[in-house]
């Protein structure tokens, strides 16, 4: 069972920043895959970003050169940092987690509101 935590996201002003972790509990294993997706009101939800164990990482192209994600292994933790960010950004953002490379295990987090307004 593993439970996935996050935290950091508010209210923020047009062009300003936030950072969101996800700190995952309960697994033995380093966690293969671990990403953010994000869920506007009547949109599909959608990939934000995401990165493997081994460092590879992808974005959604509406947030490259924005957003940056990273990984610490050793907590089993995954970041994004979001800068610039947009009104269009709004969205609850949920932190994502696939435990092994070649069995689908996913894990949810609860979501996190980010509202980007002035």
């Amino acid at each position: 069972q593993v439970q996935l935590v996050e935290s950091g996201g508010g209210l923020v002003q047009p062009g300003g920043s936030l950072r969101l972790s996800c700190a995952a509990s309960g697994s033995i294993f380093t966690i293969y895959r671990m990403g953010w997706y994000r869920q506007a009101p009547g949109k599909q939800r959608e990939l934000v970003a995401a990165a493997t164990s081994s460092g590879s990482t992808n974005y959604a192209d509406s947030v490259k050169g924005r957003f940056t994600i990273s990984r610490d292994n050793a907590k089993n933790t995954v970041y994004l940092q979001m800068n610039s960010l947009k009104p269009e950004d709004t969205a609850v953002y949920f932190c994502n987690a696939d435990l092994f490379w070649n069995i689908r295990e996913l894990y949810w987090g609860q979501g996190t509101q980010v509202t980007v307004s002035s």
